[in-house]
């Protein structure tokens, strides 16, 4: 009986784990399409059910750290990349394990897309798409352990 009662709890622990991983709240790394070299990182909080995202690293080799988003054109203009908010206002679908209806901004080029976020391969990647009228892009992230 208490083999079978450490057993059940073991699994319930694990099943717990794996059911909040599957989730784009963490920490993660942003991958260059071209280099596949990580470029930043960014941490993904929810506040009342809404998704907001903050770069906190710049990881490329040649990344000024005080860099500023010369680009932006909203209330982030000229605003330091590090502490930067990239994520806003995704929330989760009805009933699907995706993240949707919030804005991604791209620093490089200032410009804001539509979001969805997807966790895949049990929460240790990320699918972040951003695109507008339909078109656009997907990246994966990587979650830091």
């Amino acid at each position: 009986m208490l083999i079978r009662t450490s057993i059940a709890l073991v699994a319930l622990t694990v099943g717990n784990f794996a059911m909040a991983q599957m989730t784009p709240v963490g920490t993660w790394q942003s991958i260059d399409d071209k280099t596949k070299e990580a470029k930043a990182e960014i941490v993904i909080t929810d506040t009342a059910g809404v998704l907001s995202g903050k770069m906190t690293k710049l990881l490329r080799k040649t990344a000024d750290q005080n860099a500023k988003c010369t680009e932006c054109s909203d209330d982030r203009k000229d605003k330091a990349m590090v502490g930067l908010e990239i994520i806003r206002g995704a929330k989760k679908a009805a009933e699907k394990e995706v993240w949707e209806d919030g804005k991604i901004l791209d620093p490089e080029n200032g410009k804001n897309y539509t979001l969805r976020l997807t966790p895949i391969e049990s929460g240790k990647k990320l699918e972040v798409r951003g695109s507008i009228f339909g078109i656009g892009r997907t990246q994966t992230w990587v979650r830091v352990q």
